[in-house]
């Protein structure tokens, strides 16, 4: 043992074995053979814990199965959280500034995972992960709630960052951060991606809502009516200006929409009433600021550019596919918002984020867009798109935030549990539009 390196150096004839174990707080094997029963006993678990779920029976399902094992070694077994990554600092642009932490829970996933794990079979794994969410925002406390758009996998709430200039980073890329500066953004899609989490832990997973977590629930609602109209850093947490982007507003729409059909549920008359007046009177500023004169959604009220977070529109029903607006929107973006047909989140020359620099195609906008385009009905179109990004998998099926268009690099931190429950939506979807005969 030689500093933080460990050094070992062993001969072999032929037939012998050896093995080499790593541990941290448990026993290591003493021997081949405990090592060998160790390393089946680890295959047999997860072999045991995937049995559980439900794939489809399609040439695809291993990709499926394999980010549902990507969601479950990203989770955490004593709160039921679940971290966007399992790294820091992989950049985004080797050699640039884009390297972040994402050893955290972000409120945005909420509402994917949810989906994602009940659509698989993962009941319990959906009941403890909205467990956590629930006490995370609530602090444990009752009456209103303090949202943040992301909190620690131990519901810590100051995940103030900090670089550690002594290390180089991967390709020489700087800083290596640890925390992430986005904590405490004001991003107001979490009110519409946690009320609808809220309504499909109720749909799906058959959850009671006591009255002091239904009033938690309601301060959501109403801080989403309170802050709908101001600007703020948006679904990618820009670090320039706060802007008054379309994808916000939707996701305000949706805290209460999802809220007014819940109060509703509850026989809260007056919230229903009240609640929903509010996201009709949103959703048409929406239809007329967030829509340019060529019928597509722009990116904020202020630009014309586009943006992927606007195919959330159909994907979260703020509008059906079949609307001339949705259809427009999503087909510009995958004519004019792409590289080599791989989805960006917005064009950099046109969107201060306080970062220069290029960064890759986003992989959670392109199975985005693959599950949009099947929605408006481009089903070849999808299908297309997303055998390409199945070709860009790694050898172990994982995906990184990122990929270069060009080389097929992988970039950002890695695996990236956002783009896995994309990728749940998009071919499951497929799949689904194939068996009915669609495809």
């Amino acid at each position: 043992m030689t500093g933080a390196r460990c050094y070992g150096r062993s001969t072999l004839d032929a037939g012998q074995t050896a093995f080499v174990a790593v541990s941290w707080g448990g026993r290591p094997p003493t021997s081949v053979e405990e090592a060998c029963v160790q390393r089946d006993d680890t295959v047999t678990y997860w072999r045991d814990w995937l049995s559980n779920g439900t794939f489809p029976d399609h040439p695809w399902r291993s990709y499926i199965e394999r980010s549902a094992l990507t969601l479950k070694g990203l989770s955490y077994a004593p709160t039921g959280a679940v971290m966007a990554a399992a790294t820091t600092s992989l950049p985004e642009t080797p050699g640039g500034a884009r390297n972040w932490d994402y050893r955290y829970t972000w409120i945005r996933d909420s509402s994917f995972m949810l989906r994602s794990l009940y659509r698989l079979g993962f009941a319990w794994e959906a009941l403890e992960y909205f467990a956590f969410v629930l006490e995370a925002v609530s602090g444990g406390a009752p009456g209103g709630w303090d949202l943040q758009i992301m909190y620690g996998i131990g519901g810590e709430k100051d995940l103030t960052e900090r670089t550690l200039d002594h290390l180089s980073g991967y390709e020489n890329s700087r800083p290596v951060r640890v925390g992430n500066g986005a904590w405490d953004q004001r991003q107001n899609d979490v009110w519409g991606m946690i009320l609808d989490a809220v309504d499909t832990q109720i749909r799906l997973g058959a959850a009671q809502i006591v009255e002091a977590t239904w009033e938690g629930i309601a301060s959501l609602v109403d801080a989403a009516i309170a802050h709908a109209a101001d600007p703020d850093q948006g679904i990618w947490e820009i670090r320039g200006d706060p802007q008054h982007f379309t994808a916000s507003k939707v996701l305000c729409w949706i805290a209460m929409d999802r809220g007014s059909d819940l109060a509703g549920a509850r026989q809260d008359h007056d919230r229903a009433v009240q609640w929903r007046k509010a996201a009709d009177d949103l959703k048409a500023e929406i239809l007329d600021k967030g829509v340019d004169e060529r019928g597509r959604f722009r990116q904020h009220y202020a630009n014309d550019e586009l943006d992927a977070s606007l195919l959330l529109i159909p994907i979260l029903g703020f509008l059906p596919p079949e609307d001339e607006r949705v259809r427009t929107t999503v087909l510009a973006i995958a004519d004019e918002l792409t590289e080599d047909g791989l989805a960006l989140r917005y064009k950099v020359d046109t969107t201060d984020t306080g970062f220069g620099g290029k960064e890759g195609t986003f992989t959670i906008c392109s199975f985005w867009l693959v599950t949009a385009l099947a929605m408006i009905g481009e089903h070849d179109r999808a299908r297309s798109l997303c055998k390409k990004l199945l070709s860009f998998a790694g050898p172990l099926q994982l995906y990184a935030e990122e990929i270069n268009a060009a080389t097929g690099e992988h970039l950002g931190n890695f695996p990236q549990a956002f783009t896995h429950l994309a990728l749940i939506d998009a071919v499951g979807r497929l799949i689904d539009a194939e068996h009915a005969g669609v495809l």
